[in-house]
């Protein structure tokens, strides 16, 4: 059984930073791309973040680039989503996903994390 569990999230004043951490289990890990999404309320889920399973190579979309950051440790299972420059329209429950292709919509995701919030105060 595949599992991911999130944690990291919370509240952080405009500007700030946050880690987020999604610990995976049940596959082998550096097989797997590993992307991370948000959803909003009232909005679609989007992708924010993917790496390789390697981790040599990680796509951004423009809202996010050059302020989040995604790496993995394929040694403990862990792929990280390091935000800076937080804006309040970052305000979302992130998601941790993971897929065996390089995707960057959330079609082809077959395992999603619980989600972890995180809000940002103007």
């Amino acid at each position: 059984q595949v599992q991911l569990v999130e944690s990291g999230g919370g509240l952080v004043q405009a500007g700030g930073s946050l880690r987020l951490s999604c610990a995976a289990s049940g596959r082998t890990f550096s097989n797997y791309a590993m992307a991370w999404f948000r959803q909003a309320p009232g909005k679609e889920r989007e992708c924010v973040a993917v790496i390789t399973g390697s981790g040599g190579y990680a796509y951004y979309p423009d809202s996010v680039k050059g302020r989040f950051t995604i790496s993995r440790n394929n040694a403990n299972n862990t792929v990280y989503l390091q935000m800076n420059s937080l804006k309040p329209e970052d305000t979302a429950v992130y998601f941790c996903a993971t897929s065996r292709l390089f995707r960057t919509g959330k079609d082809g995701y077959d395992y999603w994390g619980q989600g972890a919030q995180v809000t940002v105060a103007s």
